[in-house]
């Protein structure tokens, strides 16, 4: 072998050995244990993985929902800013003024979901955020307050 053809083997050999120390170095290592979102929870579809993928709610977070709005209905208590209006929990006037696929008009007023309820679900993709409007959770666009999914009527078993 010429002396050349060395000095391309030794290079090519050094590039190939650099490459593949780098590459376990590089890879991206899961921050939480395996099989359990960030928050705890197991992980849903919430978080668009693909072309064709949808952003909504995961079963998991519908039912977990579900069952912390359950038991406030049940018991008597309506969320913050509807407990003292005697009227199912439905606040006059506002009542389904929102469309799923539609943007959430400007005049309907929302709430924060409470933060022991959010650390037990999926976080929201990027840009979305979960929100009550009376009896109903919603997964809105923040930018475009475009309403994606929806868990209905709260107050119903």
């Amino acid at each position: 072998m010429s002396r050349q053809s060395c000095r391309v083997v030794l290079a090519l050999l050094t590039c190939g050995v650099a490459l593949a120390a780098a590459g376990p170095v590089a890879a991206e290592k899961p921050t939480s244990p395996p099989g359990l979102s960030k928050r705890g929870g197991p992980p849903g579809p919430a978080t668009p993985s693909g072309p064709g993928a949808t952003i909504g709610f995961a079963p998991h977070d519908q039912l977990t929902i579900r069952q912390y709005y359950g038991q406030q209905f049940a018991a008597g208590r309506c969320p913050p800013g509807l407990a003292k209006k005697n009227n199912g929990c439905l606040p006059p006037g506002q009542a389904k003024k929102w469309a799923q696929g539609q943007p959430l008009p400007a005049g309907v007023p929302y709430y924060a979901l409470p933060p022991e309820l959010l650390r037990q679900l999926v976080p929201p993709p990027v840009g979305y955020q979960y929100i009550r409007i009376a009896n109903d959770v919603l997964l809105m666009a923040t930018g475009t307050r475009m309403i994606v999914d929806a868990v209905r009527d709260l107050a119903l078993p």
